[in-house]
């Protein structure tokens, strides 16, 4: 019975002394580190925006008029003829001829002569060749004085046709 117990002592510590070998380290890896890559993102198309009429910025100087009368003179028909070769240059541009008197006579006889003007103006454009749909007329007689005065100078500042830019 001894033998036996030698027999399993023996067993014992060999089993002890291989079961307790050094513990081994396992060396970690570092992570590989990846290169940077720089992400591009294409770029955003933008929609394309849609075709806006260019509107050329026109200024047309004022017509004026001698005292009850509705004739074009000779630099009213300058400035006109001027203003006539503008518009054929730009066909989408349309006007508003706006008639205007002094502040002298009744309120109806003066829409009648700013009425006139404007009609005078419009004729002579459509005569150089400006299509009569992108000409409107609007009188508005003694009430819209370009200068406040009751002199000669202050008249004659006021018998006019002013043209205006308006949407087609």
């Amino acid at each position: 019975m001894n033998k036996y117990f030698t027999v399993i002592a023996m067993c014992l510590i060999l089993a002890l002394g291989f079961g307790c070998t050094k513990k081994q380290t396992v060396k970690q890896e570092e992570p590989i580190k990846q290169p940077e890559v720089a992400i591009q993102t294409p770029p955003v198309a933008t929609p394309p925006a849609e075709a806006q009429p260019v509107v050329p910025k026109i200024e047309f100087k004022t017509i004026f008029f001698a005292f009850d009368s509705y004739s074009l003179n000779e630099e009213g028909k300058a400035l006109l003829n001027q203003a006539g070769g503008l518009l054929r240059s730009y066909p989408d541009v349309a006007l508003r001829l706006e008639g205007h008197c002094d502040e002298r006579g009744t309120a109806e006889y003066n829409l009648a002569l700013g009425e006139k003007r404007a009609n005078a103006v419009r004729e002579y454009l459509e005569n150089l060749g400006v299509s009569r749909s992108r000409l409107s007329t609007v009188s508005f007689g003694k009430e819209k004085p370009a200068v406040a005065g009751n002199d000669e100078a202050s008249w004659a500042k006021n018998r006019r046709v002013e043209i205006v830019p308006a949407a087609k």
